[in-house]
């Protein structure tokens, strides 16, 4: 008798496991690699080529980081919010301590003793150096090429404007209606915050062409790449895209980028994984 009970909850562990893991599966998409379709992309007729990736089909909430990091930084609490006020840094350890705790191997070669000679700015007091392995397949920030081209819907994109959309309002939380009610006229910080304007839920928009959320809107999702600096006084960071509930409709277009030094944080600030076949 106990032999079999014992029998029985091995097998019950089994599938709690088997279901576990194909729950975490569910929450990426396969991103099938080619060249860029969008014709809205700068990258469009440059003859670039993608490959294939597994992408977040949401950006990655207050509840899986917790889970992770043991604690949560963001302004807005909610476990799925999306989370946030996390720097660079923040979200490439969070890739490496995620891929351990899943048997993964880190993605991430982190030096915090040595000061990256490419970090120009000033206003980022850490400057690790941060190189990577790339024959591992644990979690990972997407280049900014990866980004526009799953945002763009892949080899399934309509040329839409946004993610998902030509209609903002579809797709994207941003400052206009990620508040008490639609605003309009100009942009204005104080009526945006009297608007009590925040994060919305993940996934609580239209998915876009290959059925992933949010990339325009919500939360700016921090990218791998460094923003190329021009000259002396162009300060080095890493690139953001997306936009968010802050930003105007022009950040939620799936060709706007811009860049925050890698220590920066706000309550727009977040992350989408990815990982490598």
């Amino acid at each position: 008798m106990r032999k079999v009970s014992i029998f029985i909850f091995i097998i019950w562990m089994v599938v709690i496991v088997s279901c576990s893991k194909k729950k975490d599966q569910e929450k990426f998409v396969l991103v099938k690699g080619g060249s860029f379709t969008n014709n809205k992309s700068g990258y469009f007729d440059r003859k670039t080529t993608v490959f294939s990736f597994y992408m977040g089909k949401y950006e990655v909430t207050q509840k899986e980081w917790k889970e992770v990091m043991g604690n949560n930084p963001s302004k807005f609490k909610g476990d799925n919010l999306p989370v946030e006020t996390v720097s660079w840094y923040d979200c490439i350890v969070y890739c490496n301590k995620r891929s351990i705790k899943e048997g993964l191997k880190p993605y991430y070669k982190i030096d915090q003793n040595k000061t990256d000679e490419k970090n120009n700015n000033d206003l980022d007091d850490m400057k690790w150096t941060v190189n990577v392995n790339k024959d591992a397949n644990g979690y990972r920030l997407p280049t900014e090429m990866e980004w526009e081209y799953a945002a763009s819907g892949g080899q399934w994109s309509k040329s839409y404007t946004y993610s998902g959309s030509d209609a903002i309002n579809d797709v994207a939380w941003f400052w206009q209606n990620a508040g008490d009610k639609f605003l309009n006229g100009n942009w204005n910080w104080s009526v945006i915050e009297s608007n009590h304007g925040r994060t919305k839920a993940v996934g609580s928009k239209r998915p876009n062409e290959l059925g992933i959320y949010d990339f325009s809107g919500n939360v700016r999702e921090w990218c791998w790449d460094w923003h190329a600096s021009q000259s002396a006084e162009d300060l080095s960071g890493r690139i953001w895209k997306g936009g968010g509930w802050i930003g105007g409709d022009f950040c939620c277009e799936l060709t706007f980028k811009s860049s925050l030094q890698a220590n920066g944080t706000g309550a727009d600030q977040g992350l989408r994984v990815c990982r490598n076949l």
